[in-house]
């Protein structure tokens, strides 16, 4: 099992290649932990090796995977598992994440697809990841991921995430853009759905913003600023669950880090509302 005396807390930011030189020099007190794909870690070494050491070496890194593809049809890339593990291993990581999704089908598809919500798919699904904890040697953490074309459902979505915790033992990484883009695509109350989750097991939170391309239809994209009902959302989550940690993800369009971290700031205010409301219920 890999071991590690790092505990998640507080706001994150991601491990972005292209900001590495402007993350080393910021303060060290600007952020509480980073994520890092492990596949774009895997083996690195040079400079930019060095540079994610000396990264991981200041903050607990948890690591987000993107091609685990735990709900496809072909076999677990068990070589891949192992890389991650020894990597958790050498720098010190608490938790491995991966999305709720499927990507390859005799090959990678190079997309994050939905799978569909059955009891088949639960079984099938828990019995993926129960073999890649057996790997890592602890629970991994699982995303509930943004979709936008169902191909079958005998269950809803927050049944079929729910289920698969429980047959799994795995943990939730809680996207809570993830939850607001589908709110909109597939017409449901965010809030309410939110409320039908499991959250008992949730290690931490995913925060984003996303593209509009329609009033009907937004996409995913990690591409923008956080919008208010979607920090409406988070303040919502921690009202359930207090100020668990969170992460602020941008992918692209990427501002100069004062810009991120403005938005860091602001969750960590959201988080001290949340521990103020918690002390002030409790007299």
């Amino acid at each position: 099992m890999p071991q590690t005396d790092r505990v998640l807390h507080g706001a994150g930011l991601g491990l972005r290649r292209a900001q590495l030189g402007p993350l080393l020099s910021m303060d060290q007190g600007e952020v509480d932990f980073l994520e890092a794909a492990p596949e774009n870690w895997i083996g690195v070494g040079g400079r930019f090796g060095k540079q994610f050491r000396a990264m991981a070496e200041r903050y607990p890194v948890v690591l987000h995977g993107l091609s685990l593809d735990i709900g496809g049809p072909d076999p677990i890339d068990t070589d891949l598992v192992r890389a991650v593990r020894a990597l958790m291993s050498e720098i010190n990581v608490p938790l491995y994440s991966e999305h709720l999704t499927y990507c390859a089908a005799e090959g990678h598809l190079y997309d994050l697809l939905p799978i569909p919500f059955t009891e088949e798919a639960v079984r099938h699904v828990a019995e993926r990841v129960r073999q890649v904890q057996d790997i890592i040697g602890q629970p991994i953490a699982l995303e509930n991921a943004s979709y936008y074309a169902q191909p079958h459902t005998d269950l809803s979505e927050a049944q079929f995430i729910n289920a698969v915790q429980r047959e799994s033992g795995c943990d939730l990484l809680l996207d809570v853009n993830n939850i607001y883009v589908n709110s909109i695509n597939h017409r449901y109350d965010p809030h309410a759905f939110l409320d039908a989750l499991s959250l008992e097991r949730v290690r931490y939170i995913h925060i984003a913003g996303h593209y509009d391309e329609a009033p009907d239809l937004k996409v995913d994209t990690h591409g923008a600023d956080v919008i208010d009902p979607v920090w409406a959302l988070l303040a919502a989550a921690y009202r359930r669950l207090g100020p668990v940690p969170t992460l602020l993800e941008r992918d692209f369009n990427l501002p100069p880090l004062p810009v991120l971290l403005q938005e860091v700031a602001h969750v960590r205010a959201l988080q001290r509302d949340a521990r103020d409301s918690s002390a002030r219920a409790l007299g």
